[in-house]
């Protein structure tokens, strides 16, 4: 059987950053190419980049959230190419401003059928959502690592919640660990 560990996939990286001061978002949003702002649908200005793939929501306060990175490498390098586009519009930006990773979401793949029914009972109702006519997953609350880990009857998983990758492949042992000593994993 194939360690769950060597399925983990990271789906998204969400990273916080700012440069300190207001910006005018309709101006900037005429300057830089490719922004999309509708202050009526959404308060942020949308500037997605290409290499790597990921948009960037910049707000008024100077606050930027990257999302849709499949990397904090990427999230770095999403933001980086940001940092340089607002500068070529004359807007000071420090050389290297701190950015935050706030959630990371992977997937991983347990490799066989799970009932929910069982582990929910199993894991005990203080940590465990299940209600499967209003959704098809099992929510996990996780302490340590401190994720939620939706598990699904067909055995993958979606983990949330984790400031860096180690946190799903910490995540994936635990529940594996704790499954196996209930007897229900094969």
């Amino acid at each position: 059987m194939t360690d769950p560990k060597e399925t983990i996939t990271i789906e998204n990286v969400v990273a916080s950053t700012g440069i300190g001061q207001e910006l005018d978002l309709q101006s900037v949003a005429m300057d830089l190419e490719g922004a999309d702002y509708d202050p009526e649908q959404f308060p942020g200005l949308v500037y997605r980049t290409e290499e790597p793939k990921s948009a960037a929501l910049i707000f008024r306060s100077g606050k930027i959230v990257c999302t849709g990175a499949k990397s904090t490498d990427a999230v770095h390098e999403s933001l980086n190419i940001v940092f340089d586009e607002l500068r070529k519009l004359d807007i000071p930006v420090d050389d290297d401003p701190e950015i935050i990773v706030q959630n990371i979401v992977t997937s991983a793949d347990l490799g066989e059928s799970l009932n929910l029914n069982a582990i929910a009972i199993g894991l005990g109702l203080e940590n465990i959502e299940y209600e499967p006519e209003q959704f098809p997953g099992l929510v996990y609350r996780l302490d340590e690592p401190d994720v939620v880990a939706l598990l699904f009857g067909s055995g993958k998983l979606v983990i949330t919640g984790g400031k860096s990758p180690d946190d799903a492949a910490e995540a994936v042992d635990v529940i594996s660990a704790r499954l196996d000593e209930l007897g229900l994993l094969a």
